[in-house]
């Protein structure tokens, strides 16, 4: 099998969250395979939940040899490993890690939904990903992330952050 193009969205508003976040790309490059791009950091507030911490937000674009499915089975290991709790829809969170895109494929099936279906409609995903995959290609709804993010309806502000994350960029 040759390599994947995959898209990730990471988030974390619970303790350290830089730490949460560099610890999830390691993991996800010791896992899952080279990490090639890392946007910038975003800080915003909590979007469906709003009576919680705000959260650090990033995107990554990775190339892997697994297919789609054992992805998602390797970043629900790592969420697990990291500490997450899944209690409540939408809740805090140490980290959140979402498969975006994997390569333009579509994927309909019980727990693996490709691309993820509400990241149109989030300027929290959309922003990061603007950092690293301007002019992808939305393979359902054939608009670029550009133009996604400009007629986006969300109005939840998004902070850019002065602080850079890196993995081991296999670039």
């Amino acid at each position: 099998m040759g390599k994947h193009m995959v898209c990730l969205h990471l988030g974390s508003n619970l303790g350290d969250r830089i730490h949460h976040l560099n610890q999830a790309i390691k993991q996800i490059e010791q896992h899952i395979g080279n990490v090639y791009s890392i946007s910038n950091l975003y800080e915003t507030d909590a979007w469906g939940n709003e009576s919680q911490d705000d959260f650090y937000n990033l995107a990554l674009l990775l190339a892997t040899d697994l297919p789609p499915v054992i992805v998602l089975e390797q970043l629900l290991a790592i969420e697990d490993e990291l500490g997450r709790i899944r209690e409540e829809r939408w809740g805090p969170r140490i980290i959140d890690i979402d498969l975006i895109y994997y390569d333009d494929c579509v994927i309909d099936i019980k727990n693996l939904k490709v691309p993820h279906p509400r990241l149109h409609l989030r300027k929290f995903v959309l922003i990061p990903l603007m950092d690293i995959i301007p002019f992808f290609v939305h393979p359902t709804f054939r608009q670029t992330t550009r133009e996604l993010l400009a007629w986006s309806q969300d109005d939840l502000e998004v902070r850019e952050l002065p602080i850079k994350l890196s993995g081991n960029t296999g670039l």
